[in-house]
């Protein structure tokens, strides 16, 4: 196994980034009340593009992470298979997420400035009615299933690694399932849960750039 111990490495490296992202994702965007300029003002804001980017951006290192996983995992069989599967359902949830976060950024700061413009909070109910349009809200929901989901698999693919400690990956897997209900719970429990995701993130980062140091020792 590990026979591309370069690529496992990036693949830490790129957990290790997505955590830290997901962390400022809960942690620099505006929280005000949106239904208000001054929430509106919120959506224009450096700190609401940031943290929404931030979001997209550890969107795609997840399963790029997985992918690495696989690369550790070649010729492990059933592990090798899960991880491989894991990348693939990681990334069609992380592309149907992406879609939903897009629009947050772009849409929403769109609206906010219209309504900041025309000093009418009532503006911002547009905003609201797209981000809870039947379709946007169906793929926003397929897109974090998948991902609990990819993480889920990519713990089991861990713990029938034999290579890597079986627990690494299940606070990530954990973490992954919570990612919906996060968004129903107060801002300083959304940043607990960043906090949990970037910890867990770092686990798995750890046991990966671990055995790629291994692989490497090995094959020198």
């Amino acid at each position: 196994m590990n026979r591309h111990p370069s690529r496992t490495r990036f693949g830490a490296i790129g957990i290790a980034l997505a955590g830290v992202l997901f962390v400022l994702y809960e942690a620099v965007a505006p929280r005000a009340d949106q239904t208000t300029l001054e929430g509106a003002e919120s959506w224009t804001s450096a700190g609401w593009s940031f943290a929404h980017i931030a979001a997209i951006v550890g969107l795609i290192l997840i399963p790029m992470t997985w992918s690495a996983l696989r690369g550790h995992l070649e010729g492990a069989g059933k592990a090798e298979r899960t991880a491989f599967l894991a990348t693939a359902v990681g990334a069609v949830g992380s592309g149907l997420t992406i879609s939903y976060y897009g629009a947050e950024v772009y849409g929403l700061k769109a609206i906010g400035g219209l309504a900041v413009a025309e000093g009418d909070a009532a503006l911002t109910s547009v905003g609201e009615d797209f981000r809870m349009d039947p379709t946007a809200v169906t793929v926003f929901a397929i897109g974090l299933a998948l991902i609990a989901v990819a993480a889920v698999l990519a713990a089991v693919a861990v713990w029938r690694s034999g290579t890597m400690q079986r627990w690494s990956a299940v606070p990530m897997a954990a973490a992954m399932v919570l990612y919906l209900p996060q968004f129903y719970v107060p801002h300083p429990v959304r940043i607990a849960w960043g906090v949990l995701v970037a910890v867990s993130a770092l686990w798995i980062a750890l046991e990966l750039w671990r055995t790629a140091g291994k692989a490497g020792a090995e094959r020198a």
